[in-house]
């Protein structure tokens, strides 16, 4: 336990709750940890001046000692080259304003890899806090045959070395009779951070491989050697982006052919309350309210649900396989030609749920202009909220039918706009390549986990999770929308002798007559130019609001179709694949935009966004407008 007793001696226990903090490396359970220690006893908050997240917490042992528990941000070494890291780097060794150096940090590391994070316990011990190791995911490590001699990794880190299991009950019981027998903690300052540089970096890789040679016993077992085999072909530098792109094009052609029968169903059941609410309900402005403004709206958009799922399946299939890693290892020489490094594509990745995660993501990058050009592009990547958008008007003008055989021309279709997105976010890396000047392309670095099947209850958790987000917008954001649509779409009423539809002559009407002066010339009429402002909020907005403006426009038995057919007739293809152009470079919703501001530190950036992307929009709009139009005709 030398680390340990190189401290002050023992000192009486302080009136204060003393700090712990939690440290390891990304992806190392430490969050789980966190979790398991503290429950429902915790708060998240952002640490002064940046928006990166605090998560504190509060547990008490089993010998009845109280304890703050800080989880820190993921981190490979204290020499920082991240905002995360530079966080968590001030914390440990006290150089936060206000905030005392932790009293005890727990170094939680993975016992399936422990040769990434022992370079981080290493540069922990030499600022002489007191420390305890927690060998995380050892159910793990020795379900794959690796062997860890924990008294003997104590002897030679000199500190008190437990095995915890986070994500099972009881899995921390080790870890709080370890704080019980320090209690109580003796009381100590860290060095100066200049005590991490004392030895170097190869000094320090080679202490990590002589500890490993003593205390750990690491099989190569059949998975490894499969995985090995795979990566053979599935990492070739020919086969690779093959299979890749392959991969991908299947995704959105299921898309497409498994969703029919659940969004037929849906669609079924929302025309079904419909016609209930039409029978029991005398008409009026309730019954319009609740037909034309919530059904005819958030309905609109609820039928999309099943499609947004089976893309996030794919996607968290893929990733718990282990293959995106691998993704990311393809693109990096793509990604590279562009100015980015393989390092972007997991933010970027987490753009195709939304932008506001790929932004945030994009701290993990250390290069500031990689880091910033990654932001700038990641709303170009088609979220999640474009989907209902582009499948409502695929379905409205791509027929339904198979080419060569077997392949579906709707995801054909989707695939094409996918491809556009990520193939103009790498235009646009180029370009801000250029105007903010070029640099060291940087190696990447990944961690290339073995294959294994996914865990169902990951995946039915992450599908959950996914459909709880989607169904919470369509009740909060959207459903708020729609009713406020509803109203300006309604009031005033028609004058007398009214030859056009009552909402022509609304406050929507008029303000969608206004702004189509300025989208005539790439085919946008002003029902589409009403949807286009409360989209503005969030994308998938706008099905909602032409469902709720072409249900305010048409009467009779037209009310009772669905959306798709009513704009099949409403609009001209050239019209069609103009929208569709448009929302390839939608420009951004106000919370990303948010988001940027706060990432990059003021407006400027959150500003030029939305100028680049309504000006990108515009131009692809009116190229495909008239292109078409010359090509097919109106």
């Amino acid at each position: 336990m030398g680390a340990v007793e190189k401290q002050a001696p023992p000192a009486p226990a302080v009136s204060r709750t003393p700090m712990m903090a939690l440290l390891g490396n990304p992806n190392c359970g430490k969050t789980a940890l966190f979790n398991r220690l503290t429950g429902a006893r915790q708060k998240v908050a952002n640490y002064a001046g940046v928006t990166i997240e605090r998560k504190e917490g509060a547990f008490t042992t089993s010998g009845g000692n109280g304890f703050r528990v800080l989880d820190l941000p993921g981190a490979y070494s204290l020499t920082a080259h991240t905002p995360d890291e530079e966080i968590t780097r001030d914390v440990v060794a006290g150089l936060r304003k206000g905030e005392p150096a932790p009293d005890v940090v727990v170094c939680v590391v993975n016992a399936t890899n422990l040769r990434l994070n022992l370079r981080l316990v290493l540069e922990i011990k030499r600022l002489g806090l007191p420390m305890i190791l927690a060998l995380n995911m050892v159910d793990v490590a020795k379900k794959r045959g690796i062997t860890i001699d924990a008294d003997r990794l104590s002897q030679e880190l000199g500190m008190p070395v437990v095995e915890t299991v986070a994500v099972q009950a009881g899995g921390e019981k080790s870890l709080l009779r370890a704080l019980d027998m320090m209690w109580p903690l003796p009381v100590s300052q860290p060095h100066a951070l200049s005590a991490i540089d004392a030895v170097g970096v190869e000094a320090t890789q080679r202490e990590v491989r002589r500890i490993l040679d003593l205390v750990v016993s690491n099989p190569a077992s059949g998975e490894d050697r499969l995985s090995e085999k795979v990566d053979d072909i599935v990492l070739h530098p020919v086969l690779g982006p093959i299979i890749l792109a392959v991969l991908m094009f299947l995704v959105f052609q299921a898309v497409f052919s498994w969703a029919n029968v659940p969004m037929d169903m849906i669609k079924a059941g929302v025309d079904g309350v419909g016609e209930l609410i039409k029978g029991a309900m005398a008409d009026g402005i309730l019954r319009s309210l609740l037909v034309e403004g919530i059904l005819g709206g958030a309905g609109s958009v609820l039928v999309f649900l099943p499609q947004i799922l089976i893309l996030f399946f794919f996607i968290l299939v893929l990733e718990d396989c282990g293959y995106l890693p691998r993704a990311a290892f393809l693109l990096d020489r793509l990604m590279g030609g562009v100015g980015l490094s393989g390092r972007a594509f997991i933010p970027l990745l987490s753009s195709f749920a939304c932008a506001i995660p790929g932004v945030m993501a994009a701290r993990t990058i250390q290069n500031p202009r990689d880091r910033l050009v990654t932001i700038m592009i990641a709303p170009l990547m088609t979220c999640s909220a474009r989907l209902p958008v582009y499948a409502l008007i695929i379905a409205a003008f791509i027929p339904e039918r198979e080419v060569y055989g077997f392949l579906s021309l709707q995801g054909l279709v989707l695939f094409a706009l996918y491809f556009a997105g990520i193939f103009s976010a790498m235009a646009v890396a180029y370009f801000f390549k250029r105007a903010l000047g070029a640099n060291q392309q940087q190696p990447l670095m990944l961690e290339l986990p073995a294959y294994h099947w996914p865990h169902m209850q990951n995946l039915a958790l992450g599908l959950w999770e996914r459909c709880k987000i989607f169904l919470s917008r369509v009740g909060t954001i959207i459903l708020t929308l729609m009713i406020l649509l509803w109203f300006l779409s309604s009031f005033p009423g028609a004058p007398e002798g009214a030859t056009h539809p009552p909402i022509y002559y609304s406050l929507a009407g008029i303000l969608g007559r206004g702004l189509e002066y300025i989208f005539a010339p790439i085919g946008f009429n002003w029902q589409i130019c009403i949807a286009l402002v409360p989209g503005l909020a969030a994308r998938e907005v706008a099905v909602g609001a032409l469902g709720t403006v072409y249900a305010l426009s048409q009467s009779g038995d037209e009310l009772a179709q669905s959306l798709e057919p009513i704009i099949a007739a409403s609009w001209t293809l050239p019209t069609a694949l103009s929208l569709l152009a448009w929302y390839v470079f939608a420009p951004q919703c106000m919370s990303t935009l948010s988001v940027v501001r706060r990432e990059t530190g003021g407006t400027r950036y959150a500003l030029l966004m939305a100028g680049y992307m309504f000006a990108l929009a515009y131009i692809a709009s009116f190229l495909t407008y008239r292109i078409s139009l010359a090509l097919i005709g109106g």
